[in-house]
């Protein structure tokens, strides 16, 4: 059914819950995986890199720190067998999820959701309708949390399958 599933992951307890989720549903597909953080600006003219290829000012003080979380995430998918594509971006997450949707044909993105007020709502728009509106493919809002045991067991089924290093 899906070949090619993008799961966004911004490290957050939300976003864990999508990765594991995503991550699942792409075992039970066969499905090839991409995970895609996005380092936010608040100025959007801050987000040409520097000649080096680097960035400045307060963007790069946050980007080890996504480096890190992309790692994480990307351990956590490797611990089930995948061997998944993984960026840093640095934007607006809606724009950026749709381009790298986009980029690379994904069928599905998964997304987390962080419950926010109607004024945070209102403020900020709403990232997962935005991100429907870029991409051509299905979106799945990552809610079912897979708690620690489960995740387990399937990381176990996976090494007992040969599917993990």
């Amino acid at each position: 059914m899906y070949e090619r599933i993008l799961l966004a992951y911004d490290g957050s307890r939300e976003g864990l819950i999508a990765l594991r989720e995503g991550a699942l549903l792409a075992r039970t597909c066969g499905a090839r995986v991409f995970l895609l953080s996005v380092l936010p600006l608040a100025d959007s003219s801050a987000s040409a890199p520097a000649a080096d290829g680097g960035y400045g000012g307060a963007v790069a003080t946050h980007v080890d720190t996504y480096n890190a979380l992309l790692s994480r995430g990307v351990e956590v998918l490797k611990q089930l067998g995948f061997d998944p594509v993984a960026r840093l971006v640095v934007g607006e997450p809606a724009p950026q999820i749709g381009a790298f949707a986009k980029e690379i044909g994904a069928d599905l993105v998964v997304l987390g959701h962080r419950r926010r007020s109607f004024l945070e709502r209102w403020w900020s728009g709403g990232a997962g309708a935005y991100v429907t509106e870029h991409v051509s493919c299905s979106v799945l809002i990552g809610r079912c949390p897979v708690s620690d045991e489960a995740f387990a067991a399937e990381l176990a089924e996976a090494k007992a399958a040969g599917e993990a290093p």
